[in-house]
């Protein structure tokens, strides 16, 4: 057993003992010092079981997919995986929010209204059993929906619960950018650079209460930004090709998923959302912000420490 399925099979003891003890996870924290002298936090033993929930669900994906595979009739697989999501949906993200809710991640509001969306999609979802083909074609259109949810949701969202910095935690600038986010890779720097300019401007416009057509300028800063972020990541992506660099797929991983999650913005919806236009968008640049910080200083950092170790040019 590797040490990622370890971690995994901690989560699923853990959990097991909180609910047969009908123990919270504050309750469990203290009784795992108290007894055997194990220091684990409460967020550790939510965030554990997060990602273990999180494991589920890709093995609901796999398990489906090849069901359907083997069978004739996809209509019982169809059936089974719709009645699992909505389990799913039901206890994962009411878990997942009470842990954000309880560090007061700001990201809270944008996982909401995907979560909402998720379960909308999974509640509606009807089958069409009308044939065989139309099963199966139906089957793929959810088996695609989740897999597209998995690669946008997870890999781009809650890979980032609990390492947003609070509201109370902000800097009195958070969009300076200082030597903390500096690699040493002085193309990379100059490009994150732009990119914290972009996500500015786009803050400023925010705020700026007397432009006319503001949404269509913000608009126009984000495609900007879109575009700036996939010049940026082919660049650093070719330079981790030149060096070798061991984590290069992990990398392309967040990457396509962070763009995948800007080309997915759509101020349209702002129209239905009243009074609560705005706090989407600061949301929405606190997002944007916090992943472009959390992203180079959890993993573009490593990029110039390699360089260092290797003795590799920048």
């Amino acid at each position: 057993m590797d040490r990622k399925e370890q971690s995994f099979e901690m989560a699923r003891r853990l959990k097991k003992l909180r609910t047969s003890k009908e123990l919270s996870h504050a309750k469990l924290s203290a009784e795992l010092l108290r007894i055997y002298d194990i220091k684990i936090s409460r967020a550790s033993l939510m965030n554990y079981e997060i990602d273990d929930e999180h494991r589920r669900l890709f093995q609901m994906l796999n398990e489906a997919i090849q069901l359907a595979d083997e069978s004739a009739d996809v209509t019982p697989v169809a059936n089974n995986l719709i009645a699992n999501l909505k389990d799913y949906a039901a206890t994962h993200f009411a878990h997942e929010e009470t842990y954000m809710e309880s560090i007061s991640d700001p990201e809270l509001p944008l996982q909401r209204k995907e979560h909402a969306a998720f379960t909308k999609k999974i509640n509606t979802f009807v089958p069409d059993t009308s044939s065989a083909d139309a099963a199966r074609e139906s089957l793929q259109t959810l088996l695609n929906y989740l897999a597209h949810w998995l690669f946008n949701h997870i890999l781009s969202s809650d890979i980032m619960i609990g390492k947003l910095p609070s509201k109370t935690e902000k800097a009195s600038d958070p969009f300076a950018f200082t030597d903390a986010f500096k690699t040493g890779i002085q193309s990379v720097d100059d490009q994150h650079q732009r990119l914290f300019d972009i996500i500015r401007e786009t803050n400023d416009l925010i705020h700026e209460e007397l432009l006319h057509d503001k949404y269509d300028e913000i608009m126009r800063l984000l495609t900007q930004l879109r575009e700036y972020t996939e010049f940026h990541f082919h660049d650093e992506e070719a330079l981790m090709e030149r060096i070798h660099y061991p984590e290069l797929e992990a990398q392309k991983r967040a990457h396509t998923a962070f763009v995948e999650r800007l080309v997915e913005i759509d101020l349209s919806d702002l129209d239905n959302m009243d009074d609560n236009q705005q706090d989407y968008l600061i949301n929405l640049v606190d997002f944007l912000l916090s992943w472009l910080s959390n992203h180079i200083l959890g993993s573009d950092m490593k990029i110039g420490e390699y360089m260092k170790k290797n003795n590799l040019a920048k």
